[in-house]
């Protein structure tokens, strides 16, 4: 469903990519180095970049992650950016869009005996990647799947913590990463505690 995903995400404008082959390159580096210590090695990951100035990322079914523009250009360095990275790893390994897109076909009444549409889980796909927040469980969770990738793939571990009081500093305007993303400063005290002196 990942790439019917992406193709709506496209298809309806919701999103557009940004094109620059040694960007994607870098990414999709770090996203392979962490995506092999992560506890779904074998799922075949994209990562693409989307052109939108926005402090965004995102995850869809099948390992399709999105980072903004404006979260690349936000990070500090490579750790930073992989911790985001890492995160979105921590939602697909844990299924939570499966999650998300179950309990909203039964609150809508889309899910029969026969269980749900294609076009419906697709559809309902879209909808999710781009407006729903996820649970404040499912963030922690992905917070704590993504710590061990971070640190499993050799990258200092604080940079999470580092990056997301960064974005919880931001002053007036709040990161979009925090609409669908939600608790900052708990994420950061949290994941803090996480780590070893």
């Amino acid at each position: 469903f990942g790439n019917q995903i992406r193709q709506q995400l496209l298809s309806q404008n919701k999103i557009r990519l940004y094109r620059n082959e040694d960007l994607s390159r870098y990414v999709n580096y770090i996203g392979r180095r962490l995506a092999n210590v992560s506890t779904r090695p074998n799922l075949p990951y994209r990562f693409e970049i989307v052109d939108n100035p926005q402090v965004n990322a995102f995850a869809t079914m099948g390992g399709f992650i999105y980072l903004h523009t404006g979260l690349i250009t936000t990070a500090a360095n490579e750790a930073e950016l992989a911790s985001v990275i890492a995160h979105e790893i921590g939602h697909v390994a844990a299924r939570h869009s499966q999650k998300q897109i179950r309990q909203q076909a039964i609150t809508q009444g889309l899910l029969t005996a026969a269980g749900l549409d294609q076009a419906n889980v697709v559809q309902l796909g879209v909808t999710l990647a781009l407006s729903l927040p996820n649970s404040r469980q499912d963030e922690y969770e992905a917070d704590a799947l993504g710590l061990e990738m971070l640190y499993s793939a050799g990258y200092a571990p604080r940079a999470m913590v580092d990056f997301m009081q960064k974005l919880a500093r931001v002053g007036g305007s709040t990161p979009t990463l925090f609409s669908t993303h939600p608790d900052g400063r708990d994420r950061a005290i949290a994941l803090d505690q996480k780590i070893p002196r």
